[in-house]
């Protein structure tokens, strides 16, 4: 081939047709990836290949295991901030032979990444200035893709937002509605609403990064409104059988927090479903835990999904029907009046007591008061607040009480 011809300064009818002529002037095989690392296109040459671009070529994304040894090592940070090509060296323990990269960009955005595995020669400088020449004939083209799945995921969002808001009446029309739009419904699934501390939609690029390369969790929506991330995940059988919390999520954001530098604040789940007309409820179950979370962030802080929340799931029914029908709790009400006028501290005491499972000794620890102190103090509770403490009905109403008051934001005193 003339040395002076520039074999990428024409137009190509695919990016298969590119990758093809890169591999001939740099004599290696090459993969063409989206910005997400899901494959695009790749080159016909047979030769020695590695296993790393056999697993990407089969399962048509680079394997999760080899994006995180990537970021572990620096290289993905080097290869984002380069406009130039990076040389990589072999990492065997996930199967990546010696490779050149080189990010296709517009501007200061990453459309893609060429990349050139050595396996049947060694590249030079040479290899550097074609390389930068075929990312340029790419850009046209996946600036067309970038449209293209920017209308599928606009379509896709609409949809997800229809069920979010239950806008779409019968499973049928939902089904419906799926199969026009080429997407396959798990059979189970549900509604995660992620917490960020601020707005995120400045953050979008690399939210999608780390939900497009994580292959530990399934999602097959997401949307984002305001500081939430909104994402609908399925699940098979096995998931579901063993799994009520986030699981894998915790590993998405230690990835997110070490690669991008920030992560969520919080989440909630809401309960598992196989009906599709359900995710409005689901998604209303995943706010109530983020709301109960926020109010009772000690008690829940273990709890992520709506079904593990247990009693707490009816505060907000129970605050409904008070706010409708209000009953002041007369127990409560003189506790806090007596301890408005006498400067006293039963009120507190009785909501310790009764969070320590009416444990005398643990409640007396939490209070840093000697059991004696307590033991009388529980007397006066039960003399002026009219309480018999040893009726469990009695000391749930007050229980109940006190977590609809807080609910509520109304205070002890």
């Amino acid at each position: 081939m003339n040395e002076n011809h520039d074999p990428f300064n024409r137009s190509f009818e695919s990016l298969e047709a590119l990758a093809d002529t890169i591999s001939e002037v740099l004599h290696n095989p090459v993969t063409i990836e989206d910005d997400n690392h899901r494959l695009i296109a790749y080159s016909s040459h047979e030769s020695q290949t590695d296993t790393a671009r056999v697993a990407t070529i089969i399962g048509r994304r680079v394997p999760e295991k080899v994006i995180r040894a990537l970021w572990q090592d620096g290289i993905m940070q080097r290869i984002m901030e380069s406009e130039e090509p990076v040389a990589i060296s072999a990492i065997e323990s996930v199967g990546l032979g010696d490779r050149l990269v080189m990010a296709i960009r517009k501007q200061h955005k990453i459309l893609g990444y060429i990349w050139v595995l050595e396996s049947d020669k060694r590249l030079g400088k040479e290899a550097f200035d074609k390389l930068k020449k075929a990312a340029h004939a790419a850009t046209t083209k996946l600036l067309q893709l970038q449209v293209k799945k920017r209308k599928e995921e606009k379509g896709h969002e609409d949809f997800f937002w229809q069920l979010l808001t239950g806008h779409l009446s019968t499973s049928a029309e939902i089904r419906e509605k799926a199969a026009a739009l080429e997407i396959e419904l798990p059979r189970l699934y549900r509604i995660i609403v992620l917490e960020f501390g601020s707005e995120i939609q400045d953050k979008q690029q690399q939210i999608e990064y780390m939900l497009t390369t994580t292959q530990r969790v399934s999602i097959l929506f997401h949307t984002i409104k305001h500081n939430q991330l909104i994402l609908l995940t399925g699940l098979n059988q096995r998931q579901y059988d063993k799994e009520s919390d986030f699981g894998h999520f915790e590993y998405l954001f230690e990835q997110m927090q070490q690669r991008f530098g920030f992560s969520p604040s919080d989440g909630g789940s809401g309960s598992v479903y196989d009906d599709f007309i359900l995710v409005e409820r689901s998604y209303r179950e995943a706010l109530t835990v983020l709301r109960i979370k926020m109010q009772f962030p000690h008690e829940t802080r273990n709890v992520y999904d709506y079904p593990t929340l247990g009693y707490y799931r009816f505060l907000p029914a129970l605050l409904a029907e008070n706010r409708t029908h209000p009953i002041e709790n007369q127990c409560l009400k003189k506790l806090r009046e007596y301890d408005s006028e006498h400067n006293g501290n039963l009120l507190h005491t009785l909501e310790v007591f009764l969070s320590s499972d009416s444990n005398v000794k643990a409640a007396a620890e939490a209070l840093h008061v000697h059991i004696n102190t307590l033991s009388y103090r529980l007397k006066r509770i039960g003399e002026i607040g009219g309480i018999d403490l040893d009726s469990m009905d009695q000391k749930v109403t007050v229980f109940l009480d006190f977590k609809i008051n807080k609910l509520n934001g109304a205070p002890l005193l």
